[in-house]
């Protein structure tokens, strides 16, 4: 009879661990490569990141709803990538436009923020398609509220109504409680890039002879600025 040599038991622990060790890949105890998430602040895939922190106000892939369209070429054309980084990392004053960078009182990261910006840009922008001397997205001169009012019952009152109080096609703009929440650049990039999720009209389509000019748009713009109260809401004046 042939003896053969018994292990030790020391032995035969190595070999089980070496056979599982090749079998499962991974160790006893040890997560599985990609089974771990991320922590929120090293999240920089831009659907997730969009998701969790625009869409709430401008909608579902950037098709707007409170706020305005992102996923507009004609927005995208005009401004400039250091402005909306601008906007998204430190908010809009004195707007529901908050800010969301750490540095700021936010909860993302300069990556983060980049992620967005160049998300937007690559996704929505139409590099292909050129304007012509389009509107500056910034004011580049001051506003006249006198030659605004002709400009906005030239362009814009056959849809928001004589005095901007609404009409049969569009909202009410000189709504205190509208102007308290937008602010002046708001209003110009709406002029500009319009809100075709609501169907209203870029710099371009207000009339079908000529289009808005960049002065055109700073004057309206004042003179819906110029209906702005101290106190936004108050349907009566309180007596002391």
């Amino acid at each position: 009879m042939t003896h053969v040599p018994r292990l030790p038991a020391s032995a035969i622990l190595v070999t089980t661990l070496a056979v599982l060790f090749v079998s499962c890949g991974t160790p006893p105890g040890q997560p599985r490569a990609g089974s771990i998430a991320l922590a929120p602040d090293d999240v920089v895939e831009f659907d997730a990141l969009y998701a969790s922190n625009c869409a709430g106000c401008h909608g579902v892939n950037g098709r707007g709803g409170a706020a305005i369209a992102l996923a507009n070429p004609v927005y995208l054309a005009i401004v400039d990538k250091g402005s909306m980084r601008a906007v998204i990392a430190d908010g809009v004053r004195g707007t529901s436009m908050p800010a969301f960078a750490q540095r700021a009182g936010g909860t993302l990261k300069e990556k983060q923020i980049d992620a967005i910006v160049s998300g937007m840009e690559s996704r929505w922008s139409d590099p292909g398609v050129a304007y012509a001397n389009p509107p500056s997205y910034a004011a580049t001169s001051a506003g006249d509220i006198h030659r605004g009012e002709a400009v906005y019952q030239t362009f814009c009152q056959s849809c928001h109504g004589t005095d901007g109080r609404g009409g049969p096609k569009g909202s009410a703009i000189t709504n205190d409680s509208f102007l308290a929440l937008a602010s002046d650049q708001y209003l110009r990039t709406i002029v500009i890039a319009g809100r075709p999720d609501l169907g209203a009209p870029d710099w371009r389509g207000y009339l079908a002879e000529r289009r808005m000019s960049d002065q055109e748009v700073t004057d309206v713009v004042s003179w819906l600025a110029s209906h702005r109260v101290a106190a936004p809401g108050q349907p009566y004046v309180t007596e002391r």
